[in-house]
């Protein structure tokens, strides 16, 4: 257990001294946020704040995880680089989009079809490696089944896991980045859902099926869960080490560069510790903003009228008149709650499985 707490400490204090050194380079180049005209007036204080700071956190997470390794002499896992893999290189694809929109003055930044396919590429790489390299009792990082707490039902198939597999990506990163519009709202959010995986992780360690003491009724068949916890602490550290500079009011924001990457880390998560749709719960307030926009553009084609007064949903209630750190906080709770009951059926799924 020793790596769960190196890398959650490691991970907090890189981002944590690394963050700043990072906001003096991006403000001394000029690298700022653009804000649109349309958003909350009160937006445009924001204006000229250095962005793409995800890639603090990006940093952070990686070097936390190399860190660990070397310092307990243990050896990364499949599962455990496969999840770094997607988070970095959706991480890549975010911070190509923010460089052209910021640095080459282009407000759209990539074009739709050139982030679709870096995200494409990233997404199916990771989809096909990991439904390779079985261990010894013939898992590999991901399965083919759909899972909830526990892999259920029959195999969907390689070609339709890949494609499963995207959606959740896709999902959870536009997820994460639609949730990315008032300060540390994102960032606190993702936290609370890495929390979660570190528990989550844990506790499929301690109940592994190879344990001959635990194997047995409710017994988790996963990889490698120990590390996906240790992955987990090192981003949840990384995170929050981040959020210290990034709350209200922000002195950088995370960017695409850190909203696609955490997104892609979600996902790569739930999908190696086969809690795949779990993840719909333990960040239910992604979800509820991602289907803000949903319910908001459907309603607008359908019937020409507005649900809410702005989507995403934060920014309703900024036009109702909530202060922006009043919406962060109780959005919080929101997201707090949905990572205790997320965790809550977990291993309320264990405990009757017994």
């Amino acid at each position: 257990m020793r790596q769960i707490l190196f890398s959650g400490v490691i991970g907090l204090f890189l981002s944590l001294i690394g963050t700043p050194l990072l906001i003096k380079l991006l403000a001394s180049r000029g690298y700022g946020q653009f804000i649109r005209d349309d958003g909350p007036q009160n937006h445009h204080s924001k204006r000229g704040t250095p962005t793409m700071g995800g890639i603090a956190f990006i940093l952070a997470t990686l070097i936390a995880y190399a860190v660990t390794k070397l310092v307990t002499g243990s050896e990364p896992t499949f599962s455990g680089v496969l999840v770094l893999f997607l988070f970095a290189g959706m991480g890549l694809v975010g911070f190509l989009d923010d460089y052209i929109k910021i640095v080459k003055q282009r407000s759209l930044g990539l074009r739709a079809k050139a982030k679709m396919a870096g995200q494409l590429i990233v997404g199916i790489g990771f989809a096909i490696l990991a439904l390779n390299f079985p261990d010894e009792r013939g898992l590999s990082p991901a399965s083919t089944k759909l899972s909830f707490t526990q892999d259920f039902g029959w195999s969907i198939g390689p070609v339709l896991f890949v494609v499963w597999a995207l959606f959740m990506i896709l999902a959870m990163s536009n997820g994460v980045n639609l949730t990315d519009g008032l300060d540390g709202l994102a960032t606190g959010a993702s936290v609370m859902v890495f929390g979660a995986y570190t528990f989550i992780g844990v506790w499929e360690y301690q109940e592994s099926c190879a344990n001959p003491a635990t194997a047995g009724p409710g017994c988790y068949e996963v990889r490698d869960p120990l590390d996906l916890a240790v992955v987990a602490a090192a981003l949840m550290g990384a995170c929050f080490g981040f959020l210290w500079w990034n709350t209200s009011p922000a002195k950088i924001f995370m960017g695409d560069t850190g909203s696609l990457a955490l997104g892609g880390a979600l996902a790569g998560l739930a999908i190696c510790s086969r809690t795949e749709l779990l993840l719909a719960v333990l960040g239910g307030l992604f979800v509820l903003i991602t289907m803000s926009v949903v319910i908001q553009v459907g309603s607008f084609r359908l019937t020409g009228k507005r649900v809410f007064k702005m989507a995403p949903l934060q920014h309703h209630f900024e036009l109702k008149g909530w202060s922006e750190v009043l919406v962060v906080v109780r959005f919080w709770i929101i997201q707090g709650m949905c990572a205790i009951v997320g965790v809550g059926i977990f291993f309320a799924a264990w405990a009757a499985a017994k």
